[in-house]
């Protein structure tokens, strides 16, 4: 039979598995909160924040003398050992929960509480020496806990994801150079346009992911400022005065991070308007990685009956019944998580809109959505360039062709035919199939030479030179 503990809280008694580091609250969370079957232990940097944040508290109540050294090194011990990724697999309550993160933070201080006794040579569930709540909570709430966790276990994230977008990035802007000298008819409302060149093209994909990396960092800046200290609404009830600044000053050093202490700190326990702004950074990415993914799936559609001016890398049988058939499969998956976080940028208005008074309750949805939206961003954007982009191939002869013949490129006429007679061109083209070059000559319009000099790529995808 599996052994157990018998552990209390004001609703009465309970038994909990002697092996678990949790207790009865958590097992209670874990009766309570069914939804997803996804733990708090599958967001690694929100586990480590909640020991940092934990971690911080203590050392501030140790130099306070809050705590003593004993129980106090103990829990900044066993803090230590949960941030370098130990015993993430015991923070077991759902991430979506009720009780604005209470369970979350009633599960790091057992966790925390009973790795300490085990340290101290004790056996877990020995809370007469050493209290989840009287001593690892001491001087805090869930109330600034949670979201100084949450705050921080972001700013983890979002370095993930700025990484996989730097690095998507360069493989773009390697695609612009290796395209730089293949011209191409461009289109606006799906209709030919004028030459560019495919290098132009794929560098607008490179400026949209470093643009975005500007204001995903603009948007974190926001996010680093927290109400640790705070406690239950932002009084800082049960703490010493020194005690928010001291505990700030320990969880910067630990985090790295340049946190700042929130000025107010009842408006920052109720307000999450940070996590908004950045949920909707985080759906800019989205949209405009999806409308790359758009692009790349029609400039590769066909490949016999489609634009057919790219080539994506092979990647799976397209088809279980039409053979030979290659599908755009990655940049499919892309638009797919485009939807997702356009979907969570949803939920994270309505929870914050849906706060009440001194604190809002649904910062458990919001934590849920902000790391799934930016988990799945950072996965989508390394797979986007590992299993498509870098093995993108260009058709050359094939665009080289469309030039020849496109009617767009009368555009380029208009300073020396004007628009009427380079409207008649392009019209005559499109209706008989003959190339502008042909038809110009042929009513002696411009000379050869002429048409030479004002048809060459370089003069086709740029302003021209000043006549002055």
């Amino acid at each position: 039979m599996t052994r157990i503990r018998t552990e209390h809280d004001l609703l009465g008694e309970r038994e909990v598995p002697a092996e678990a580091y949790w207790g009865i609250h958590t097992l209670r969370a874990l009766e309570n909160y069914p939804i997803t079957g996804k733990t708090i232990g599958t967001y690694p940097d929100l586990v480590r924040a909640l020991a940092l944040v934990k971690q911080a508290a203590t050392r501030a109540n140790i130099e306070l003398g809050e705590l003593d050294a004993e129980r106090g090194d103990a829990i900044i011990a066993a803090c230590r050992e949960i941030a370098g990724g130990a015993l993430h697999e015991q923070f077991v309550v759902d991430v979506i929960q009720g009780g604005a993160g209470t369970s979350t933070n009633m599960n790091a201080n057992e966790v925390i509480a009973n790795r300490a006794l085990e340290l101290l040579g004790r056996p877990r569930g020995d809370y007469g020496f050493l209290h989840p709540i009287e001593h690892v909570n001491r001087s805090q709430s869930t109330n600034d806990v949670y979201p100084t966790a949450l705050s921080v276990a972001t700013c983890f994230a979002i370095e993930h994801l700025l990484r996989a977008m730097g690095e998507l990035r360069l493989a773009f802007e390697a695609k612009s150079r290796e395209f730089g000298d293949i011209l191409k008819i461009g289109r606006t409302q799906l209709q030919d346009a004028v030459p560019m060149t495919l290098g132009q093209e794929f560098s607008t994909y490179a400026v949209m992911l470093d643009e975005d990396a500007s204001r995903l960092r603009e948007a974190i800046a926001l996010i680093r400022e927290i109400n640790l200290g705070a406690t239950a609404i932002g009084t800082g009830i049960n703490t010493d005065v020194g005690y928010a600044r001291l505990a700030i000053q320990h969880l910067t050093t630990l985090t790295e991070l340049p946190l700042i202490p929130a000025p107010n700190l009842v408006e920052a326990t109720q307000d999450v308007g940070a996590f908004v702004q950045l949920s909707g950074v985080l759906k800019r990415v989205a949209v405009k990685l999806s409308k790359t993914c758009n692009d790349l799936r029609l400039l590769s559609s066909g490949p016999q009956a489609g634009f057919n001016e790219i080539d994506l890398p092979a990647r799976a049988a397209g088809s279980s019944i039409m053979p030979g058939k290659v599908n755009p499969i990655i940049p499919e998956v892309v638009n797919q998580i485009a939807f997702e976080v356009i979907g969570n940028d949803v939920t994270i208005t309505l929870a914050a809109e849906g706060g009440q008074l001194q604190l809002n309750a649904f910062e458990p949805i919001i934590a849920h959505s902000l790391f799934k939206s930016i988990e799945h961003l950072r996965a989508a954007c390394d797979t986007l360039r590992v299993n498509c982009v870098v093995g993108i191939a260009a058709n050359r002869e094939l665009l080289a062709c469309r030039v020849a013949t496109s009617a767009g490129v009368a555009t380029a006429l208009n300073p020396h035919i004007g628009y009427e007679a380079a409207t008649r061109i392009a019209r005559e083209a499109l209706r008989s199939g003959r190339s502008i070059r042909e038809l110009v000559l042929a009513e002696g319009l411009m000379s050869e030479a002429q048409l030479d000099e004002v048809l060459r790529p370089e003069v086709l995808t740029a302003p021209r030179r000043s006549r002055g």
